[in-house]
């Protein structure tokens, strides 16, 4: 299943990649709706690429029909990110802690400047391979990625403006 989405930052796109790639923002996102957990296992930068890899727990009610072939509390993976710094754009492999063979799952992220802000936008692919609910899962998955972003975006420009206290 492919899926995009777009939020709307009221901050440069510099501002905005300097805060996503910050430890502590990192884990103001782990009460996040839907995507949670937030644990942090790896943030590096030099010059011109970050990799940042963090831990997340699916926490989004699934039907009965999910639930019988897929236990929740093994909904756990980790978002191994490449970042390229000079373009604002980031390379993303979800790795499943669990069911690695039934979750296939990558994704771009792009920060481009819009007006005096920032489009974030997420484009990319997930496969749920399981009998019967597989695109079921892959939609409420999907579903959550979406609004776990958008929450993410509120919670990112509040972020930049209290610990940097201007807008960009």
């Amino acid at each position: 299943m492919e899926f995009t989405s777009e939020i709307r930052l009221a901050h440069a796109p510099a501002a905005a990649q300097d805060a996503l790639l910050d430890p502590d923002f990192i884990r103001s996102t782990a009460d996040l709706p839907k995507v949670g957990g937030a644990e942090v296992l790896e943030c590096t930068r030099n010059e011109t690429t970050a990799r940042v890899r963090v831990r997340y727990k699916f926490t989004a009610p699934l039907s009965r029909a999910v639930t019988s072939v897929i236990d929740p509390n093994n909904l756990t993976w980790v978002d191994d990110e490449t970042v390229d710094l000079a373009s604002f754009r980031s390379e993303h492999v979800l790795v499943p802690d669990h069911y690695a063979d039934r979750l296939d799952a990558h994704y771009t992220t792009t920060l481009t400047p819009d007006g005096g802000g920032t489009r974030w936008t997420l484009r990319g692919t997930l496969d749920v391979h399981a009998p019967l609910v597989g695109g079921k899962v892959a939609r409420v998955i999907v579903d959550g990625i979406r609004e776990a972003a958008a929450a993410k975006g509120v919670l990112l420009d509040d972020w930049i403006a209290r610990t940097r206290g201007v807008r960009d």
